[in-house]
């Protein structure tokens, strides 16, 4: 497969399968039913957000692909996985806890991500960063809701 259309399929499987999965599920009533602590951003926020995230992840598993670095692409794949199942087991199932679960599990993993790429794929690392941010700031939303439903 030639470089770019490599890098086409990463960015397109993280930005698709994210777009795809957030047009899927269905936040309705139930979740503007929910209290929400006063740090919760306002929805207009989050498709801009995550489409920028979703960019950076599909270059880095792209980079860590292109240079055979088996292990990063195992917790690349490991994000990805607890990434677009979060929505699912928060939106869809309505499993507050369960989705906290998920969420700090996919923290873990995109800072093992970080940690590892940090020596050997820089870059990788670098666009993992604000990834990182991202979710480590929708952990602790997550866990606000939950405290307070």
């Amino acid at each position: 497969m030639s470089p770019r259309l490599a890098l086409f399929a990463f960015v397109l499987l993280s930005l698709g399968g994210g777009g795809l999965i957030g047009l899927l599920v269905e936040t309705g009533d139930w979740y503007q039913s929910l209290v929400k602590p006063a740090f919760n951003p306002p929805g207009f926020v989050f498709g801009p957000v995550w489409t920028i995230l979703y960019i950076l992840i599909g270059f880095a598993g792209f980079r860590v692909w292109r240079a055979g670095l088996r292990r990063l692409q195992q917790l690349w794949w490991a994000q990805l996985a607890l990434n677009f199942a979060w929505p699912v087991v928060f939106f869809s199932a309505h499993a507050l806890t369960g989705a906290l679960a998920v969420i700090v599990l996919l923290v873990l993993v995109i800072l093992a991500f970080v940690a590892n790429a940090w020596t050997r794929e820089r870059l990788s690392a670098l666009l993992f960063l604000p990834y990182a941010l991202w979710t480590l700031f929708a952990a602790v939303l997550n866990a606000s809701i939950v405290w307070m439903n």
